[in-house]
């Protein structure tokens, strides 16, 4: 297996990892379903047809074919990336989760028309909104390559 390769099973780990869990709260939840686990912290069950947190859930349809072509082609790019440099283990890590996370939504998106949401934090009355582990990931992914990018560069080999 060429050495880039191995950065898709994280990819795929989280494709895995995020559908298995909405899927969970699909069986176990109705829309609209709440449960507070901690303080600051609940499950819900929540359908989103924009963008990361909502963003343009209301743009009336065009949203749903522009954001999967986005997927697609930053998909194609993240792999063509972490074929050029898979020994950059932070930026090729940094890749793999947003990768995992484009896929993982991209797939409710085609599938359901809707991204499923599920983990719900607030403050006090101030409640940010639903998201999954596939934003989860893209997030992670993209605050890794904000450090990488401030990390100094390795000496050329």
């Amino acid at each position: 297996m060429p050495n880039w390769m191995r950065w898709l099973t994280i990819s795929a780990g989280v494709i895995v990892l995020d559908q298995l869990t909405k899927y969970w709260v699909t069986t176990v939840f109705q829309l609209g379903d709440k449960l507070p686990v901690l303080p600051s912290f609940n499950l819900v069950l929540a359908y989103n047809t924009g963008a990361a947190f909502s963003l343009l859930a209301d743009a009336g349809g065009w949203q749903r074919a522009f954001f999967s072509l986005v997927a697609v082609a930053a998909s194609a790019v993240i792999v063509l990336l972490l074929r050029r440099h898979p020994h950059q283990a932070l930026f090729s890590l940094a890749l793999a989760l947003i990768l995992g996370g484009a896929l993982g939504n991209l797939i409710d998106r085609i599938a359901l028309g809707h991204v499923i949401d599920f983990i719900q934090l607030y403050w006090r009355d101030y409640y940010w909104p639903a998201f999954n582990v596939a934003d989860s990931a893209i997030t992670g992914g993209a605050v890794l390559l904000v450090w990488d990018s401030f990390r100094k560069p390795a000496k050329p080999q």
